[in-house]
């Protein structure tokens, strides 16, 4: 039981630092690629942003990767 919860803590936090670098990522470059009116926003509210972003990286990665373009 412990090596399964060791486990499951070890990709959790694999998960999260992977989260964290593509959320800084995504705050100062990504945003702008998929949302052009995050370009006049301010910094404040793309950090209240951050959680959600680490959170969800996986959704958000494959609109940076491929933006939908109009």
């Amino acid at each position: 039981m412990k090596l399964i919860i060791a486990i499951f803590l070890g990709v959790l936090g694999i998960y999260c630092a992977v989260g964290v670098l593509f959320g800084f990522y995504f705050i100062f470059f990504g945003a702008e690629k998929i949302d052009p009116f995050m370009k006049e926003t301010k910094k404040g509210v793309r950090l209240l942003l951050f959680p959600g972003i680490v959170a969800t990286w996986p959704f958000l990665i494959k609109n940076v990767v491929n933006p939908k373009t109009k």
